[in-house]
Protein backbone atom coordinates (compact mmCIF):
# COMPACT_ATOMS: atom_id res chain seq x y z
CA UNK A 1 0.00 0.00 0.00
CA UNK A 2 3.20 2.59 0.53
CA UNK A 3 4.01 1.92 -2.60
CA UNK A 4 0.61 3.40 -4.05
CA UNK A 5 0.84 6.03 -1.87
CA UNK A 6 4.45 7.27 -3.32
CA UNK A 7 3.61 6.86 -7.18
CA UNK A 8 0.37 8.83 -6.23
CA UNK A 9 -0.32 11.88 -8.28
CA UNK A 10 -2.46 14.41 -8.15
CA UNK A 11 -3.15 14.88 -12.23
CA UNK A 12 -3.27 11.96 -12.43
CA UNK A 13 -6.00 11.60 -10.18
CA UNK A 14 -7.76 14.47 -11.47
CA UNK A 15 -7.77 12.95 -15.46
CA UNK A 16 -9.50 9.88 -14.08
CA UNK A 17 -12.12 11.61 -11.49
CA UNK A 18 -13.31 13.64 -15.14
CA UNK A 19 -13.26 10.85 -16.69
CA UNK A 20 -15.35 9.11 -14.45
CA UNK A 21 -17.75 11.99 -13.83
CA UNK A 22 -17.79 12.57 -17.42
CA UNK A 23 -18.48 8.50 -18.24
CA UNK A 24 -21.73 9.40 -15.38
CA UNK A 25 -22.98 11.79 -16.97
CA UNK A 26 -22.90 9.74 -20.38
CA UNK A 27 -24.16 7.38 -18.82
CA UNK A 28 -26.85 9.02 -16.92
CA UNK A 29 -28.08 10.96 -20.13
CA UNK A 30 -27.67 8.05 -22.95
CA UNK A 31 -28.14 4.91 -21.00
CA UNK A 32 -29.75 4.92 -17.68
CA UNK A 33 -32.78 6.81 -18.87
CA UNK A 34 -33.37 3.82 -21.41
CA UNK A 35 -32.46 0.94 -19.26
CA UNK A 36 -34.62 2.58 -16.60
CA UNK A 37 -37.08 2.73 -18.73
CA UNK A 38 -36.91 -0.65 -20.21
CA UNK A 39 -37.11 -1.64 -16.49
CA UNK A 40 -40.11 0.03 -15.89
CA UNK A 41 -41.91 -0.66 -19.28
CA UNK A 42 -40.95 -4.49 -18.01
CA UNK A 43 -42.33 -4.23 -14.59
CA UNK A 44 -45.57 -2.40 -16.17
CA UNK A 45 -45.71 -5.11 -18.23
CA UNK A 46 -45.58 -7.55 -15.86
CA UNK A 47 -47.80 -5.82 -13.66
CA UNK A 48 -50.47 -5.63 -16.60
CA UNK A 49 -50.24 -9.18 -17.28
CA UNK A 50 -50.75 -10.63 -13.15
CA UNK A 51 -53.91 -7.98 -13.43
CA UNK A 52 -54.55 -9.81 -16.63
CA UNK A 53 -54.15 -13.44 -15.25
CA UNK A 54 -55.77 -11.90 -11.79
CA UNK A 55 -59.31 -11.13 -14.25
CA UNK A 56 -58.90 -14.25 -16.40
CA UNK A 57 -58.89 -16.34 -12.97
CA UNK A 58 -61.70 -14.19 -11.63
CA UNK A 59 -63.49 -15.06 -15.00
CA UNK A 60 -62.69 -18.55 -14.58
CA UNK A 61 -64.46 -18.87 -11.69
CA UNK A 62 -67.42 -16.94 -12.72
CA UNK A 63 -67.80 -19.24 -15.58
CA UNK A 64 -67.16 -22.07 -13.68
CA UNK A 65 -69.75 -20.81 -11.42
CA UNK A 66 -72.21 -20.21 -14.20
CA UNK A 67 -71.52 -24.05 -15.29
CA UNK A 68 -72.33 -25.33 -12.04
CA UNK A 69 -75.32 -23.36 -11.96
CA UNK A 70 -76.37 -24.37 -15.44
CA UNK A 71 -75.53 -27.79 -15.00
CA UNK A 72 -77.91 -28.42 -11.85
CA UNK A 73 -80.97 -26.43 -13.90
CA UNK A 74 -80.23 -28.92 -16.53
CA UNK A 75 -80.35 -31.66 -13.76
CA UNK A 76 -83.55 -30.05 -12.11
CA UNK A 77 -85.26 -30.18 -15.77
CA UNK A 78 -84.20 -33.59 -16.45
CA UNK A 79 -85.73 -34.62 -13.47
CA UNK A 80 -88.94 -32.78 -14.41
CA UNK A 81 -89.02 -34.29 -17.19
CA UNK A 82 -88.44 -38.11 -15.81
CA UNK A 83 -90.93 -37.42 -13.17
CA UNK A 84 -93.75 -36.08 -15.38
CA UNK A 85 -92.48 -38.98 -17.98
CA UNK A 86 -93.35 -41.56 -14.85
CA UNK A 87 -96.62 -39.60 -14.14
CA UNK A 88 -97.72 -40.00 -17.96
CA UNK A 89 -96.27 -43.83 -17.89
CA UNK A 90 -99.06 -44.29 -14.64
CA UNK A 91 -101.74 -42.28 -16.44
CA UNK A 92 -101.57 -44.27 -19.38
CA UNK A 93 -101.41 -47.48 -17.81
CA UNK A 94 -104.35 -46.58 -15.15
CA UNK A 95 -106.63 -45.32 -18.46
CA UNK A 96 -105.66 -48.91 -20.37
CA UNK A 97 -106.80 -51.13 -17.46
CA UNK A 98 -109.86 -48.97 -17.51
CA UNK A 99 -110.77 -48.95 -21.18
CA UNK A 100 -109.66 -52.68 -20.60
CA UNK A 101 -112.08 -53.07 -17.64
CA UNK A 102 -114.95 -51.56 -19.30
CA UNK A 103 -114.58 -53.50 -22.28
CA UNK A 104 -114.37 -56.49 -20.78
CA UNK A 105 -117.56 -55.89 -18.43
CA UNK A 106 -119.23 -54.67 -22.02
CA UNK A 107 -118.17 -58.42 -23.33
CA UNK A 108 -119.30 -60.19 -20.26
CA UNK A 109 -122.61 -58.10 -20.34
CA UNK A 110 -123.01 -58.82 -23.99
CA UNK A 111 -122.44 -62.36 -23.42
CA UNK A 112 -124.67 -62.87 -20.35
CA UNK A 113 -127.82 -60.99 -22.72
CA UNK A 114 -126.55 -63.99 -25.44
CA UNK A 115 -126.76 -66.77 -22.88
CA UNK A 116 -130.03 -65.33 -21.83
CA UNK A 117 -131.43 -65.10 -25.59
CA UNK A 118 -129.78 -68.25 -26.08
CA UNK A 119 -131.75 -70.03 -22.90
CA UNK A 120 -135.18 -68.31 -24.29
CA UNK A 121 -134.67 -69.71 -27.70
CA UNK A 122 -133.98 -73.26 -25.94
CA UNK A 123 -136.81 -72.81 -23.91
CA UNK A 124 -139.12 -71.65 -26.96
CA UNK A 125 -137.75 -74.66 -29.15
CA UNK A 126 -138.28 -76.73 -26.11
CA UNK A 127 -141.88 -75.95 -25.60
CA UNK A 128 -142.40 -76.08 -29.34
CA UNK A 129 -140.96 -79.57 -29.21
CA UNK A 130 -142.67 -80.53 -26.53
CA UNK A 131 -146.33 -79.31 -27.99
CA UNK A 132 -145.18 -81.36 -31.25
CA UNK A 133 -144.83 -84.26 -29.17
CA UNK A 134 -147.85 -83.53 -27.28
CA UNK A 135 -149.40 -83.56 -30.57
CA UNK A 136 -148.09 -86.86 -31.53
CA UNK A 137 -149.05 -88.17 -28.68
CA UNK A 138 -152.26 -87.27 -28.65
CA UNK A 139 -152.43 -88.38 -31.78
CA UNK A 140 -151.37 -91.82 -31.54
CA UNK A 141 -153.51 -91.68 -28.16
CA UNK A 142 -156.41 -90.78 -30.35
CA UNK A 143 -156.51 -93.44 -33.31
CA UNK A 144 -155.40 -96.24 -30.51
CA UNK A 145 -158.36 -95.18 -28.54
CA UNK A 146 -160.88 -93.21 -29.44
CA UNK A 147 -163.77 -94.39 -27.27
CA UNK A 148 -161.77 -94.54 -23.95
CA UNK A 149 -161.10 -90.59 -22.60
CA UNK A 150 -159.80 -92.20 -19.14
CA UNK A 151 -157.16 -93.64 -20.60
CA UNK A 152 -156.36 -90.96 -22.51
CA UNK A 153 -155.67 -88.59 -19.84
CA UNK A 154 -154.38 -90.96 -17.64
CA UNK A 155 -151.95 -91.47 -21.07
CA UNK A 156 -151.33 -87.68 -21.38
CA UNK A 157 -150.81 -87.15 -18.06
CA UNK A 158 -148.12 -89.69 -18.02
CA UNK A 159 -145.73 -88.44 -21.07
CA UNK A 160 -146.01 -85.24 -19.58
CA UNK A 161 -144.84 -86.25 -16.22
CA UNK A 162 -141.68 -87.78 -17.71
CA UNK A 163 -141.15 -84.43 -19.82
CA UNK A 164 -139.75 -81.14 -17.15
CA UNK A 165 -139.33 -77.62 -18.40
CA UNK A 166 -137.02 -75.21 -16.44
Amino acid sequence: MEKLLDQFSFGLFFWQILIFVGLLFLLKKFAWKPILNAVNDREEGIKNALESAEEAKKEMQNLQADNERILNEARAERDGMLKEARQLKENMITEAKEQAQAEADKIVAQAQITIESEKKAAIADLKSQVAGISVEIAEKVVRKELDDKDKQLALVESMLGDVTLN
